[in-house]
């Protein structure tokens, strides 16, 4: 998904098993990407429509493989992708175990994609989107992305696999170029308050997704630009209401273990 589409908003969220999140997370942008307008040739663009992020282009787990070797990643769904403890000896995750989530542009070093069973028996279904369900059968198997972090090794949902037909989804997860540098025409003081995972007036929708990851949902998802966006932001929730897609209040939210 382009950046220009993350801006128009994002939606997300933990069906079949728990790999859910990351595979919604997917059909959501692919959702948002097929169906915002486009912006008219007379209008106006900003820095950030100028902005292409590289892509894998990935098909299979070999390409996928020879695409991520030595190659730092940056999480592009942060707080919408979950990542599960992984057994390297039985190229296993443990999907009964949420580790935890990717957070907004946690950087990562892939060290394999893996083929895996798919969580649940039978035949699961998760509604993506209004017009979009994903389906998941006893047959078809979860493409898995390896990680380590703090020593031990994880593994989040990457794609899809069903009788050697592979949906991969890294390049709507992943940035394979420093983010820092994708837009590093955003001023010093931007970047401070993504890294200290802060919400600031005037910040335009993908900063902020960059700062405290996607939503969930939003007041009025007819008209993005002029909207109020529900962040989890990884159990700490937040309000942004947007102007013209600029932030104009934030607005911390309790949540029920915090009052």
């Amino acid at each position: 998904m382009e950046p220009s589409n993350l801006k128009k908003g994002i939606q997300i969220f933990l069906a079949i098993g728990l790999v859910a999140v990351g595979i919604r997370t997917l059909l959501i942008f692919r959702e948002r990407h097929e169906t915002a307008p486009k912006p008219q040739q007379n209008a106006a663009l900003d820095a950030d429509d100028y902005v292409v992020p590289h892509k894998l282009h990935a098909y299979d787990l070999k390409s996928a493989r020879e695409g991520l070797k030595n190659t730092p990643v940056w999480a592009r769904a942060g707080y919408g992708v979950a990542y599960y403890p992984y057994n390297a000896a039985t190229k296993r995750a443990d999907f009964s175990h949420q580790a935890g989530l990717l957070a907004p542009l946690e950087q990562l070093q892939v060290t394999d994609i893996v083929l895996d069973r798919a969580p649940g028996s039978g035949v699961g279904e998760w509604q993506g989107a209004p017009d979009a369900r994903f389906r998941v059968h006893s047959d078809q198997q979860q493409v898995m992305a390896v990680f380590s972090k703090g020593g031990k090794q994880f593994a989040f949902p990457a794609g899809t696999a069903n009788n050697g037909d592979y949906h991969l989804f890294l390049d709507d997860l992943l940035f394979i170029q420093d983010p820092r540098q994708l837009y590093k025409h955003w001023p010093a003081q931007t970047w401070q308050a993504i890294e200290q995972h802060q919400v600031k007036p005037g910040m335009n929708q993908l900063e902020v997704s960059f700062a405290v990851g996607v939503p969930d949902g939003a007041s009025d998802p007819t008209d993005q630009e002029n909207t109020t966006y529900h962040y989890p932001n990884n159990g700490n929730p937040l309000r942004v209401a947007f102007e013209n897609g600029k932030a104009t209040q934030v607005t911390p939210e309790q949540t029920s273990d915090k009052q």
